[in-house]
């Protein structure tokens, strides 16, 4: 607590104002993290016309966040696993469900066309999200795993499971 008073400048008193408690400023420094990688997808995606093209530039664009915003990536995956995320859940949901519709309604017209395969968003995110994210997980813990080689064979694989 007192290395992020000192490093913020704020007082006690107002961290509390602002976010109850400790887990609140954590929880709320998370979703500030999520926010700005699915930004960061959603901007790649919106540059692109084919399917093929936003799956590939999504799974490229994930990556890229996780190198050149390590800590923040580092953040996210490692708060996955902390305990008070779930008190904070409707914050978290809020804060990705944006984002994420963002990313349903330009997949929707390639759906519709039969490019892509018609899943429930959950599913089309696991396929889409979950193994680069599972990929970045490794690799912030063990750097050894070669990202660049990843960055060349995930985006083919990742559109093949969402392909119709």
């Amino acid at each position: 607590m007192q290395a992020v008073l000192a490093e913020s400048g704020v007082s006690l008193g107002s961290l509390y104002h602002h976010f109850t408690n400790f887990d609140g400023l954590a929880a709320s420094s998370y979703a500030k993290c999520m926010a700005e990688l699915l930004d960061h997808l959603v901007a790649e995606l919106a540059r692109t016309r084919t399917a093929r093209r936003g799956v590939e530039a999504v799974v490229r664009a994930y990556l890229s966040f996780v190198v050149d915003q390590s800590s923040k990536a580092r953040f996210i995956h490692a708060s996955a696993y902390a305990t008070y995320l779930p008190a904070y859940k409707e914050l978290i949901a809020e804060t990705k469900k944006v984002r994420m519709a963002r990313m349903a309604e330009w997949l929707a017209p390639h759906v519709a066309a039969g490019t892509v395969i018609p899943l429930p968003d959950p599913l089309t995110e696991m396929l889409l999200i979950g193994p680069v994210a599972e990929l970045s997980r490794r690799w912030l813990t063990d750097p050894t795993i070669d990202l660049e080689k990843a960055a060349g064979l995930l985006p083919a694989r990742i559109w093949a499971a969402l392909a119709a």
